[in-house]
């Protein structure tokens, strides 16, 4: 998730300018990899919309391929948790994933810099999932400084909606000129999500739901939404938001994370 999201610039190769914090939450998909000798590489049980060769597993699945001249194959087993649209980073935390396990998989030995290389090659929050810590983000989000956020539970709301982050990054009422913020302004709470307006213009069960979690603290939007998360005190506080809710609402009390579960993974490498 993001603590926040500003857009400090639009570069020439049509990539924005940012500065953001990412944190994990504990919500994750399942992926399982089993190597293929006829270097075949097949995305087993991927929901509808997710089964296009565009698909950033396959993508990151091809790349490390091509990159080592490995002629192994993996059938790859997806068990969706995260919502695609949500802006919790699924597609992303997914491609980091498969680099990292067939780098393991296959014994090729890439070092973790050159993974998040390749990472930044699909994605611009790929190479966040791939070190699996915490940051403070720049450039597109591939400039990362780890950092230590309060582990905390958070209320989190999926309104019933995908935003596609292109279409909100294309509008042309999004902000792309807010001024660089130091670390000193996001502790003490003066940054916000330069996306929010548009995607509440855009789509309004996401405003609904801001406006709902608001009443009980700073609830922000994540990236480019529909996601919207409200760090809380306790798990009994957020337990209380989460009651006061409509029941129909897509809603979880999830757990801020400063190191993903890749983590453990990256240990040996």
């Amino acid at each position: 998730m993001n603590h926040f999201l500003h857009v400090t610039g639009q570069r020439d190769d049509g990539y924005h300018s940012l500065q953001t914090v990412f944190q994990f939450i504990d919500l994750q998909d399942e992926l399982v990899f089993t190597a293929r000798g006829d270097g075949q590489i097949r995305l087993l049980n991927a929901p509808a919309g997710l089964q296009g060769d565009d698909n950033l597993i396959l993508r990151a699945a091809r790349l490390i391929q091509r990159m080592s001249g490995a002629p192994i194959g993996a059938d790859i087993h997806l068990t969706k948790r995260i919502p695609v649209g949500g802006g919790l980073g699924g597609g992303s935390s997914n491609a980091a994933t498969t680099l990292v396990a067939l780098n393991r998989l296959w014994n090729l030995g890439f070092p973790l810099d050159e993974l998040a290389g390749y990472g930044a090659m699909l994605g611009a929050d790929v190479p966040v999932f791939v070190r699996g810590r915490a940051a403070w983000g720049e450039g597109i989000g591939d400039r990362l400084t780890p950092m230590a956020l309060p582990e905390q539970p958070v209320v989190l709301v999926i309104p019933p909606v995908s935003v596609s982050t292109a279409s909100i990054f294309n509008d042309p009422e999004l902000p792309r000129d807010h001024a660089r913020v130091e670390w000193d302004d996001f502790w003490a709470g003066r940054c916000g999500n330069d996306c929010e307006a548009v995607v509440c213009r855009r789509h309004p069960e996401v405003a609904e739901a801001l406006a709902a979690l608001r009443t009980h603290g700073p609830a922000r939007l994540s990236g480019t939404g529909a996601a919207v998360f409200l760090p809380c005190d306790s798990q009994a506080a957020a337990q209380a938001v989460l009651d006061q809710l409509p029941k129909n609402w897509t809603k979880r009390v999830v757990q801020g994370l400063n190191h993903s579960p890749l983590a453990a993974i990256l240990r040996g490498l």
